[in-house]
């Protein structure tokens, strides 16, 4: 990524393009985007649709790296009501689960997915809606599916509530009123510990053990600036990164030293839409936005002051803005952006 190949290599060339990307075209605009995690689907991906109109698309992708080719199965694409804010495969590297994808919109559905060759397909396992007074709830901006503990996930709502769900027993295990306004985003950062941004501009993070209160650990320098995505970093907790709406820079923050962050990425020429952590190192982190960069940056000098700002190691520029950005943590040389009607994986 960010490398360039001298292309009078005798033929090598290609051979070397073809290794370090691969694109797949869908046949609409992708929003959605996540990694399978299990060992026996390596480089699968599910990518959801960005449509005008009640009917959306789910497509389940898969890189033959034999050939160079991502292929999506029809018999594993479904029909979804709404676009999907967020979608997300089981966080089961060992397979002793089933196959499950869940996915966010007007309600949090959980999908089974079957590939045998008894024959395969999608089917719709739950609908939580997690408004006891009303068969509608807020709609869902985004969701978290906990790794330490695979039966909860955390979703957010712009009606400022986030909800805690046992999908297990299909039920609310706990839900918060969690901001003063619209919540974007949710992350675990461990087993009963989950953050949160929000319209209101800041950052909290709760505890299960405490419902009641909740510790700002940011808040955005111009009052009512919206907080719209959070990453924890899944190697050392104390790190998580935001976005400011509209804005070009990334916030690193230290939970331990709240309200000033460590470090602001600003090589960015327009808005940042999405941020990973490397799910190997605790000091990579990729970002990506409207400037249709996707760029790592290595924060291990996080706490110096380094002169002019932090500069990316590397950097990728894609054929349009990228809106989505994943960094697949079974294995973690790859990293996926979605930009327009496409996907691509990257090696990095």
């Amino acid at each position: 990524m960010g490398a360039s190949s001298d292309p009078n290599q005798d033929g090598s060339d290609e051979q070397q393009k073809r290794s370090e990307i691969y694109t797949y075209e869908a046949p609409w605009h992708i929003y959605a985007m996540n990694w399978s995690v299990r060992r026996d689907k390596k480089y699968r991906l599910a990518i959801a649709s960005l449509l005008e109109q009640y009917p959306n698309r789910v497509e389940i992708v898969q890189l033959d790296d034999s050939n160079g080719e991502i292929r999506s199965d029809p018999t594993l694409s479904f029909e979804h009501p709404y676009p999907p804010t967020k979608t997300i495969f089981i966080p089961d590297k060992e397979c002793q689960k089933p196959d499950l994808l869940a996915t966010s919109s007007d309600f949090l559905r959980v999908w089974r997915i079957s590939d045998h060759d008894s024959g395969s397909g999608v089917e719709l396992k739950s609908l939580l809606n997690g408004n006891k007074n009303s068969e509608f709830c807020g709609p869902l901006t985004s969701f978290d599916w906990n790794e330490a503990e695979p039966k909860r996930i955390g979703t957010s709502s712009i009606d400022t509530t986030c909800t805690i769900w046992d999908i297990e027993r299909e039920a609310v295990d706990t839900q918060l009123i969690a901001h003063d306004k619209e919540v974007y985003d949710i992350a675990w950062g461990g087993v009963g510990v989950f953050a949160s941004v929000s319209a209101d501009g800041s950052v909290r993070v709760f505890d299960l053990r405490d419902k009641e209160h909740s510790t700002i650990i940011y808040e955005s320098s111009e009052p009512d600036t919206p907080l719209v995505r959070l990453g924890w970093n899944k190697q050392d907790p104390r790190y998580m990164a935001t976005i400011i709406m509209d804005s070009a820079k990334v916030v690193v923050l230290d939970i331990r030293f709240p309200t000033l962050p460590v470090v602001e990425l600003q090589r960015h020429q327009a808005s940042v839409n999405a941020i990973a952590w490397a799910p190997h190192s605790s000091c990579h982190i990729c970002t990506a936005g409207d400037d249709s960069q996707a760029l790592i940056w290595d924060l291990s000098s996080m706490g110096q002051p380094v002169e002019g700002g932090l500069d990316p190691i590397l950097a990728y520029t894609a054929g349009a803005e990228i809106e989505q950005l994943q960094w697949s943590s079974s294995q973690p040389d790859w990293v996926a952006i979605a930009f327009s009607t496409k996907l691509q994986i990257l090696r990095v």
